[in-house]
C-alpha cells in the first residue's frame, strides 16, 4: 500500500517521547477537556490505558492497533501507557481512539506532526475509517469556552460541529486526513443544515373534524406551554390531537436549538446528516417504558425521554397504563423542569422542561363518559382508575379537558377547518407577549412563572377574582392548582390581547380543571 501522500514514512533512530492530544469527554451533557497522553516506558510489549476508562475504551486497544497498521503504519511491541487526565471522573465512549492513534504515532516517530496543537476527537474502524461519535456538539462548545478556534471531528458530524459559527471545523474520514490537517494542509468545512423534519409533514389541524373543546385546550396549552391531560372513550381523537401539537408550535430560538440539539446529540439521537434541531421535539415513549428510560439513568448517566422532550412536547399515550414507579417519577421534572441522577462518582443533572401531554381512558371499559355506549365498569373499579390518574402528578397538569367522541355524521361531513398555520399566528402573538413580559427573567412561559411573577402579572378584574373566589370555596383546589388556575387564565388573556385576566378567561381555566368534578369526587 502507498501512503506517502498521506503522512511521512517512519523515522527510523527517533528516540520514543511522550506525546499529547487535546479531546472530549462527555459528562452529562456537557463536555469536559481531556489531555490524552501517550508515553512509552521500559517493560514487556503492552497497552495499558489508564484515567478512568469505562469497558469501551479498554476494548480500543485492538481497534486502534489495526486501524494503525490497515493505515500503513506499523504498530510496534513496546509497552504504550495512555492516560486520560484528569483522572477525576469516568470516561465513557470510543470518541479517544483517532486522539490515543494519533498521540501514538507520535510517540513513536512515525510523523512529525504537532497532535496537540488542534483538538481532536474520533472513533477507529478496523480500516482506519474515522466514525461518528455522541455528544459533539457539547464538545465544540466546550473547546470554544477553552480558547481554541479549530477542531477535528468525524465527517458524519460535521453538521452539528457548525453550531458555533466561530469555530473552524475540519471533519474527516480517516486517520490519514487527520495528518493532513494537523500538517495544516485540511480544509474548513462551512455548511450547515438543519435536522429533518419528515415526520411531522401532513398533520394539521385541519384533519381534526370537530372537537371544538379540545382544539381550543390544546391551543391554549400550547400557546404557555403548559401540561395537558386529554381523557375520553376510545377513538374520541385524544392521539390525533396531540400528534398534531407539533405543527402549531413556534420554531426554536437559537439557544433553545443548541441546548435542544446538544441533548439529542449525548442521547445518540441526532441523524448524520443534521444540524441544529430548530423544531420542537416530539417524543412518543410506550407505556411499556422503565423510569430509567424515562427520566434517564444507568451506570453511567444518560439522558431519557424527559431530558429528550427538552423545549417540546412528552406525549404519554395511556398515561393511566404506565407503571405507577414511572408516572411518579415525572413528579421532579415537572415541578423542577430538570432531572438530577446522583451516582458514586458524581452527580448529573439534565435539562428536562418539556410540555406534558397526557392522554387516558376515563375507566378500565373506556366508555364512562361516553354518551353512546354505556359503561360497565363497577363503582369500585372506577374509583380505583380515577386513583392512578389522580394525585401528585395530576396536581402538576394545567389543563384537563374530556374529548367526547365525535357523531358520525360530523366525520362524514366536508366542511373546512381550522388549519395548523391559523393557529399558530394566535400562538406566536401569545408568545410575544410573555417574551416581552418576561424579557428581564429566566422564564419564559406564562406555566413557568413564579410566585412573585404571578402577583405582578396575574392582575385580576374584580368580578374574576370574585369567581375564583367562589369556585375555591366550593371546590376542593390545592394551593398548587390555584396558581394554576392563574397561569392558564392568563395565557388565555393573552391569545385574547388583554392586559388583565378578565371574568370569562378565569371561567375558561376553571373548566379546564374538571376532572375532580366529572368523577364527583
Amino acid at each position: 500500500m502507498n501512503v506517502g501522500a498521506y503522512h511521512d514514512a517512519p523515522l527510523p533512530g527517533v528516540t520514543p517521547m511522550l506525546a499529547k492530544t487535546i479531546s472530549f469527554g462527555i459528562y452529562g451533557i456537557d463536555a469536559r477537556i481531556i489531555e490524552v497522553e501517550v508515553d512509552i516506558i521500559r517493560g514487556l510489549p503492552n497497552f495499558t490505558i489508564v484515567g478512568l476508562p469505562d469497558s469501551t475504551i479498554r476494548e480500543s486497544r485492538e481497534r486502534i492497533r489495526s486501524a494503525i497498521e490497515n493505515s500503513g503504519f506499523e504498530f510496534p511491541p513496546r509497552n504504550f501507557v495512555v492516560n486520560l487526565a484528569p483522572a477525576g471522573f469516568k470516561k465513557q465512549g470510543a470518541n479517544f481512539d483517532l486522539p490515543i492513534a494519533v498521540s501514538i504515532l507520535s510517540a513513536t516517530g512515525q510523523t512529525d506532526v504537532d497532535p496537540s496543537s488542534i483538538p481532536l476527537v474520533g472513533e477507529l474502524s478496523l480500516d482506519g475509517r474515522v466514525k461518528l461519535v455522541r455528544g459533539v456538539i457539547s464538545m465544540t462548545i466546550a473547546i470554544y469556552k477553552s480558547g481554541y478556534r479549530s477542531v477535528i471531528i468525524p465527517y458524519e458530524n460535521r453538521h452539528e460541529a457548525t453550531a458555533i459559527a466561530e469555530m473552524k471545523v475540519y471533519p474527516v474520514k480517516t486517520l490519514e486526513e487527520t495528518l493532513i490537517v494537523l500538517k495544516g494542509r485540511g480544509t474548513v468545512f462551512t455548511g450547515n443544515i438543519t435536522a429533518s423534519d419528515e415526520a411531522r409533514k401532513g398533520c394539521n389541524f385541519s384533519d381534526v373534524k370537530g372537537q371544538e373543546t379540545a382544539k381550543r385546550a390544546v391551543e391554549i396549552a400550547a400557546a404557555g406551554h403548559h401540561n395537558i391531560l386529554l381523557y375520553g372513550s376510545p377513538g374520541s381523537g385524544k392521539t390525533m390531537l396531540a400528534k398534531r401539537i407539533p405543527s402549531i408550535l413556534p420554531p426554536l430560538g437559537k439557544n433553545e436549538a443548541i441546548e435542544t440539539t446538544m441533548i439529542h446529540s449525548v442521547g445518540g439521537e441526532l441523524k448524520s446528516d443534521g444540524g441544529l434541531i430548530t423544531m420542537p421535539p416530539f417524543r412518543s415513549p410506550h407505556h411499556t417504558s422503565s423510569d430509567v428510560a424515562l427520566v434517564g439513568g444507568g451506570t453511567i448517566p444518560s439522558v431519557g425521554e424527559v431530558s429528550l422532550s427538552h423545549n417540546g412536547v412528552l406525549f404519554l399515550d395511556e398515561f393511566v397504563e404506565f407503571r405507577n414507579n414511572v408516572i411518579q417519577a415525572l413528579r421532579q421534572p415537572l415541578e423542577d423542569y430538570e432531572i438530577t441522577v446522583s451516582r458514586a462518582f458524581g452527580t448529573f443533572k439534565f435539562p428536562a422542561d418539556f410540555m406534558l401531554v397526557a392522554a387516558s381512558n376515563p375507566c378500565h371499559c373506556g366508555y364512562l363518559f361516553d354518551g353512546e355506549v354505556p359503561c360497565a365498569c363497577p363503582p369500585y373499579k372506577v374509583k380505583s382508575y380515577f386513583q392512578k390518574i389522580a394525585g401528585p402528578v395530576l396536581d402538576r397538569i394545567d389543563i384537563e379537558v374530556l374529548v367526547s367522541r365525535v357523531p358520525h355524521k360530523d366525520l362524514l361531513n366536508n366542511g373546512s377547518y381550522e388549519d395548523s398555520a391559523s393557529i399558530k399566528k394566535r400562538i406566536v402573538a401569545a408568545r410575544e407577549i410573555q417574551a416581552r413580559r418576561f424579557q428581564n427573567s429566566l422564564t419564559r412561559y406564562n406555566s413557568r412563572m413564579t410566585q412573585e411573577e404571578i402577583r405582578d402579572h396575574c392582575r385580576l378584574a374584580a368580578d374574576a377574582e370574585g369567581v375564583l373566589e367562589t369556585a375555591v370555596k366550593k371546590t376542593n383546589i390545592t394551593a398548587r392548582s390555584f396558581f394554576k388556575i392563574l397561569k392558564t387564565g392568563r395565557t388565555i388573556a393573552d391569545l385574547a390581547g388583554a392586559d388583565i385576566i378578565e371574568k370569562s378567561h378565569i371561567l375558561e381555566a376553571l373548566s379546564y380543571k374538571n376532572l375532580h368534578r366529572n368523577y364527583n369526587v
